[in-house]
């Protein structure tokens, strides 16, 4: 019945469920799901995933309750990525699932954190990189579950993997876009959520206003945040498709993709970079939103105690690292300490620092 209802629905270019490249570990189908929504149950029931709500996005632990976390900014990417997909009637299932699951890896302390992960980590192991789009999909594949993974669907597996463009422009060349065009609408999307909503955070903290932002951008993307990020849509499905009429007298109308890629209009995409651009040189690098030297200290310090004494860390990940750590090498002592770090909730790590390297007297002060 949801094969015959994705048929009847979908656009000839969008994926069925029914046609997925399968699992790893071969499962019999639902009952009432399609093997896509099964996936996104999966991530939302994970661990991973519930610990996004204390995982920063750009304000490290704010005080305040309205700022994004790594965990509004998953649903807000989910809910523009699928009023995308609706229109062009491709798999929303799919890309919820995938918008669902995109950022599981992030490290605790936003991209700041991300980068002195990967620092620390290179620093034992030279040539080890860190990346959360890896990091997510090994979470999925090997660390949820008790170590035996959720055994997603190659397409999200493939979606994760490929929805991060990191600091380049979208006019940038895609050389590394997601096997599916539901996985492509996530990763524009993802760009479209955290532009929008990070401007968003900015005025509420008084970092700037919102007359402060391009004036050539607000001229061609609004000037109000809602008429922003309606420009970005409008201009995805615009560009992605065509009205194709359909019927006797054609008289009813639908959208049709019509081409291989997900695209969005030449000029919203360049307004839409110069304004990301923008916030990166006027807010994520300003001395108060910059937490760089340290976020550095904390996962750095970290580390280096966790690679001398593993038998510290306890729970989530640290039960998968067999033993004492006595008899591990350098590289697999790392990996299960950068495994360790990168599950860590901001309030987590800030917790266990004080622990490991402050006086009981200071803590709380």
């Amino acid at each position: 019945m949801l094969a015959e209802r994705e048929e009847a629905w979908l656009d000839p270019r969008a994926t069925r469920s029914n046609q997925t490249r399968g699992r790893e570990i071969e499962e019999g189908p639902d009952a009432v799901r399609t093997e896509f929504q099964r996936d996104r149950d999966r991530i939302i029931h994970a661990k991973a995933f519930r610990r996004l709500k204390h995982k920063t996005q750009v304000f490290v632990s704010p005080e305040r309750d309205h700022y994004r976390t790594r965990l509004t900014h998953t649903l807000e990417v989910a809910q523009i990525a699928r009023t995308v997909a609706r229109a062009l009637r491709l798999n929303e299932d799919l890309v919820e699932a995938i918008g669902i699951g995109h950022d599981l890896g992030h490290a605790p302390f936003g991209h700041v954190g991300e980068e002195a992960l990967d620092e620390a980590y290179a620093h034992f192991v030279p040539g080890a990189r860190f990346r959360h789009y890896e990091q997510s999909l090994r979470i999925v594949d090997e660390l949820e579950n008790n170590g035996r993974g959720l055994n997603l669907t190659w397409e999200v597996r493939d979606g994760i993997l490929r929805h991060s463009k990191g600091k380049s422009d979208l006019m940038a060349t895609n050389r590394h876009l997601p096997a599916t065009l539901e996985g492509q609408v996530v990763r524009i999307c993802d760009r479209i959520a955290y532009v929008n909503h990070d401007i968003d955070d900015a005025v509420r903290a008084g970092l700037i206003r919102a007359e402060n932002l391009p004036h050539e951008c607000l001229e061609v993307l609004g000037r109000r945040h809602s008429e922003r990020i309606t420009t970005m849509v409008l201009a995805v499905i615009g560009s992605s498709s065509d009205v194709v009429r359909e019927g006797e007298q054609k008289r009813q109308s639908t959208l049709r993709l019509v081409h291989e890629e997900i695209t969005m209009h030449r000029d919203i995409m360049e307004a839409t970079d110069r304004l990301k651009n923008w916030m990166f040189e006027n807010v994520y690098k300003l001395e108060s939103v910059d937490e760089t030297p340290r976020v550095r200290r904390v996962i750095g310090a970290l580390f280096e105690r966790f690679m001398e004494q593993p038998q510290l860390m306890r729970g989530d990940y640290a039960e998968l690292c067999s033993g004492d750590g006595s008899t591990w090498s350098t590289e697999q002592r790392a990996r299960c300490v950068c495994d360790y770090i990168a599950g860590m909730t901001d309030r987590f790590a800030s917790q266990i620092y004080a622990q490991l390297f402050m006086p009981s007297s200071w803590r709380g002060v």
